[in-house]
């Protein structure tokens, strides 16, 4: 049994197309069996929420009159500061960025109460966001200070563009040491007082498809409330490391780059999120339909959280220090149970991403896809899989006073 993208889409565009979430395949391949249900279905959507911190967002804001050059100068947008490299009046920034003024852990733990995800956020909601920058001066561009309020409806472009999104399985937190820490993966109790995640687990969409046989460059994909593009992997794809025998990937494995037009986005699925005694990151909704192509692919999303496992890592030594060791493997069906047995003891676990929001992204996108609005893309180029010889290196550190 084999099918096309243009053969699903044809059925997609007379409203025949059969689509079912990631959350429903599971019961109907056990139902009917594999085979039959890659006969009858079409599309199987999956989706995700959580932190992503390598997200961030690039705007045209027009020339100003006399013209300024906001390349090589200063720019703040809500006192954060932006990107200016890029040219006269393009502007990056970051979902990381912070206030110049902010304590950040001088008072520790940092608050980190606003920085670039939340001025993303504030950008998508049509919201007023005040910039101010300074430039050198030129001939051609000699205005040296404008202040101003921008609106996302009048920006000539307004892009997210994440680096790396939507990871394919991650770390699970611990901190085994005797003092509370403070992480990305939020705050992790002394002596193994609490463990947290992040993943949608059989939802997520390259947990569905491990061996990236239909995500690839051009994939089309439910990015922030729009419609966004997988433009390249992400940054630390690292496709070869240890994996189940279904192919499920047990430790941080590929990541996608996304790309799509922030005017159509939502605050409701882009949000600023603030970490205690970390940062600021940008909390992101993704989804992706996979096209039912053969028995095999049908196969691979109907991954279970028990079929799903991740490394305990502890946070306070061995992740600071790089270090491979780890305390346990667990399955997000354990994960999800709201506890764990860790070296004896009952650890009391949560998750940072949303399973409830992943289910809606994932609904959402299967209603796109049933009324017509949504069509499937051929990737024009494969993601680079375990055979690629891509590998995650740490950096080479070298003293300075070597020549180089």
């Amino acid at each position: 049994m084999s099918k096309t993208i243009d053969e699903i889409n044809e059925k997609i565009s007379q409203g025949k197309a059969v689509v079912v979430t990631a959350e429903e395949i599971i019961e109907l391949a056990r139902d009917k069996g594999v085979k039959k249900a890659a006969q009858e279905v079409d599309v199987v959507t999956t989706g995700t929420f959580g932190p992503m911190c390598s997200s961030g967002a690039y705007f045209n804001i027009g020339h100003a009159k006399p013209r300024i050059k906001l390349g090589g100068g200063r720019a703040y947008l809500n006192d954060v500061p932006a990107y200016t490299g890029l040219a006269a009046a393009d502007l990056f920034i970051g979902a990381n960025a912070l206030p110049d003024d902010d304590p950040r852990n001088k008072v520790f733990p940092g608050e980190f109460n606003y920085g670039g995800g939340h001025v993303i956020e504030e950008l998508v909601a049509g919201k007023d966001v005040r910039l101010e920058a300074t430039a050198y001066g030129t001939d051609c561009y000699p205005r040296k200070k404008l202040e101003t309020w921008i609106n996302i409806k009048d920006l000539n472009d307004a892009v997210l563009f994440n680096i790396r999104n939507a990871y394919q399985n991650y770390n699970v937190a611990a901190n085994n040491s005797d003092k509370t820490i403070y992480t990305y993966l939020g705050v992790l109790r002394a002596k193994l007082g609490n463990i947290n995640y992040c993943s949608a687990g059989q939802l997520s969409p390259l947990l569905n498809d491990p061996y990236y046989k239909t995500i690839g460059i051009g994939t089309r994909v439910f990015l922030g409330g729009g419609i966004g593009f997988v433009a390249w992997h992400g940054t630390q794809h690292n496709p070869d490391v240890p994996r189940t025998e279904k192919g499920v990937p047990k430790r941080e494995a590929g990541a996608l780059c996304l790309i799509g037009d922030l005017k159509q986005m939502s605050p409701r699925w882009l949000v600023g999120t603030s970490m205690l005694g970390y940062g600021c990151t940008l909390t992101v909704g993704v989804g992706v339909a996979i096209p039912i192509l053969s028995e095999e692919i049908l196969g691979y999303t109907t991954v279970t959280d028990a079929e799903i496992f991740s490394a305990v890592v502890d946070y306070a030594e061995a992740y600071p220090n790089l270090k491979p060791d780890i305390l346990d493997e667990v399955s997000y069906a354990q994960l999800k149970t709201g506890k764990i047995k860790l070296k004896g003891k009952e650890v009391p676990t949560a998750s940072l991403s949303s399973y409830p929001r992943a289910l809606e992204i994932a609904n959402t996108l299967k209603e796109w896809i049933t009324k017509g609005k949504f069509q499937l893309t051929e990737p024009v180029a494969p993601l680079p899989g375990v055979e690629s010889g891509i590998t995650v290196k740490p950096l080479k550190e070298r003293p300075i006073e070597e020549p180089r």
